[in-house]
């Protein structure tokens, strides 16, 4: 990742705390006027190091690529399914309109929506497992439900889902 522009901002107001934060493609500094520049070096540089780390934490591995994502998929059909479910193919595909992801169990491929890209890392694995269980069992039926509900967070991420779908205008309902 390329280093990001820095602007330094120094205030008078400002006494004892640094902060920063991104605008646009630049880290802002925000500093007391009253420091050296060598605590200003300091300061950015413990800034920048921040702000590394938090996009790390921010987008795993899992969400950087299909080799990553279809490796995910094996680690969650190994501790949900036993290792029976194993798919030919897992990447990430635009948006789709009306779901988060989807599964060809006649072809063992699975499609998950780059929406995704954004959610922690505990909801894709929600989406990853429903979609894994189709391979199994292509309905929505008991037998289906029985095997996502192995995931302790299906409940939760069912909601958090809902919620992102409403606040963000797209219209994505949960299967039932």
């Amino acid at each position: 990742m390329p280093e990001p522009r820095v602007e330094v901002r120094r205030s008078k107001r400002r006494t004892r705390t640094v902060t920063a934060y991104r605008e646009g493609d630049t880290l802002v500094v925000l500093i007391p006027a009253r420091l050296s520049k060598a605590e200003e070096a300091h300061w950015v540089a413990e800034m920048q190091r921040k702000l590394l780390r938090g996009d790390t934490k921010r987008r795993p591995p899992t969400k950087s690529s299909d080799a990553a994502l279809l490796r995910r998929c094996q680690e969650l059909s190994a501790r949900h399914f036993g290792g029976r479910t194993e798919p030919a193919s897992v990447r990430w595909v635009p948006p789709m309109r009306t779901r988060w992801a989807s599964c060809t169990p006649s072809d063992g491929s699975i499609r998950v929506s780059e929406h995704l890209r954004q959610v922690p890392g505990w909801v894709l694995d929600y989406v990853l497992v429903h979609e894994l269980a189709h391979l199994l069992v292509a309905a929505h039926n008991a037998e289906f439900w029985r095997l996502v509900r192995d995931y302790s967070r299906t409940d939760r991420a069912m909601g958090y889902l809902e919620g992102l779908s409403a606040a963000a205008g797209w219209g994505i309902v949960a299967d039932d």
